[in-house]
Parts: C-alpha cells; structure tokens; sequence
C-alpha cells in the first residue's frame, strides 16, 4: 500500500467525484490534502469531513493564474514544501462537432488544458528546490480513443498527454516525475449527468463502470515513492472499455 506519510498533496477540482475521492484516499494514506475548489465553501466541507489533521481548503479556480498563486503560496507558507499536484478539474461538453461553439472549446482549453499549465508552472520552482516532487494529471481515454460528440473535450485532453510526456522529460533529472491516469467511464455527476449508469458498462470487459476511489488509488501509486521509476507514464484505469466490448453469450 502507497505510504503519503507527511507528503503535502494539492488535488485541484477536489470538492466533488473523482477529485473528492482522490483527496479522501490520500488522507487515509496520510497525506496532508489541500483540497482545492472554486467554491470555498465546498472545499471546507470536504476538507472538514476528512478532519483537519489531514485537510486544508483553498479557493482554486484553475482557470485564473493569481488564485494559483495564493493557493501555492499558502501551501509553502504553512507546509515548507509541495510534494504532490494532482491537476483533477475538468469540465465536459458533448455535442456534435458542427455544434460546438468557440466559447465552448476556449472554455474547455482554458479549464482541462491551460488548467493544468498553469498548475505545472506554479509547483514546479518550489519542486525543483526540493529535488523532488510528482505531479500528476487526471484525463481520460478520450485523449487517445474519444467518445462520441466530444471532440474538443479529447483534444483538450491529448495535448496535455502531449505536454505531460515533454515536462517528463525535461524535469527528471530535477527529481520532479510527471505522470497521467486515464479513467474510462467512472461514476460521477459529470459522467452520468444525473441519467444513471448506461448499460453500455455491463458490455466493457470488467461488466461494469468504475468508482471514483478506482482512480484514487492509481493516484496514490504515482504520488508515492512505490512509482520512484515512473515518469511519462500512461496508466489506464477503464474496465478494458477501450480494449473493446463483450457482446459475446
């Protein structure tokens, strides 16, 4: 089991779904999580659940590079170091290709791709002056096998494959590892959009969808040392939804 003793973990979109469970799991590894939300309040609330030994909340809108600032500022004050990003927020639109409007993809860059850049930037100079640091980015099999009526959503997410596998390689001899987790259909609000879970799951290899804490625990694996040797690396955590469906008797 990963072992997160003392580690100081930054979970962005953390007050609900995966993020949320990702920041739980951690914290019962013994990660101090600072849970990160644009809403305040959310992030109290699920900070407050997990306890205060182990949470902190922070106001985090990805999309704005002063929020953080202050939120990695106030990481370094109160911990004296960063040792963990996990860029979880996210936001999905489906529509037809032809459908997708301009602000739709400008806000989908903005959130899962520039998101995710700016939060690199922010941690990376406190990790470097560790020697040591993970970063890790949640995204999804969209990057590589996209669903239907999500075009932008899966570019938005292969190109910070893209820039991931890049930033690997040019931090790892800073001692900093780059790493990307691929969830398939896991259930969340954003995934099943309040309908209920698709029969389509009952067809993937596994015969059903995944649960959030699915994710948490690949998480866990690449923020801790039990990774040492990962970086650039791709897990893909999907049922074998992508490998193809069993409509087989």
């Amino acid at each position: 089991m990963a072992d997160l003793k003392q580690q100081v973990i930054l979970v962005t979109g953390a007050n609900r779904g995966q993020g949320k469970a990702i920041a739980e799991h951690l914290a019962s590894l013994g990660g101090i999580v600072v849970v990160g939300a644009r809403n305040y309040d959310k992030a109290q609330e699920v900070a407050v659940a997990i306890g205060e030994d182990h949470a902190y909340p922070v106001q985090l809108d990805v999309t704005k590079e002063s929020q953080w600032k202050s939120a990695v500022d106030m990481v370094i004050d109160k911990f004296g170091k960063i040792d963990v990003l996990v860029n979880n927020a996210g936001v999905l639109k489906r529509k037809p290709f032809t459908e997708i409007t301009i602000d739709d993809y400008e806000q989908m860059i903005n959130v899962n791709q520039l998101g995710v850049f700016r939060g690199m930037q922010a941690v990376i100079p406190h990790m470097e002056k560790q020697q040591k640091g993970s970063i890790i980015n949640n995204l999804s099999v969209s990057a590589f096998a996209p669903i239907g009526n999500s075009s932008a959503y899966a570019a938005t997410k292969a190109s910070v494959v893209a820039m991931s596998k890049a930033a690997a390689i040019e931090l790892g001899q800073k001692g900093i590892r780059v790493n990307m987790v691929h969830p398939g259909g896991i259930e969340t609000d954003m995934a099943t959009q309040g309908k209920g879970v698709p029969d389509f799951y009952n067809s993937v290899p596994l015969g059903r969808i995944g649960r959030p804490v699915e994710i948490a625990r690949t998480v866990a694996f690449l923020a801790s040392d039990e990774s040492s040797y990962c970086t650039g690396t791709e897990i893909v955590v999907d049922g074998g939804m992508t490998l193809g469906t069993n409509d087989g008797d």
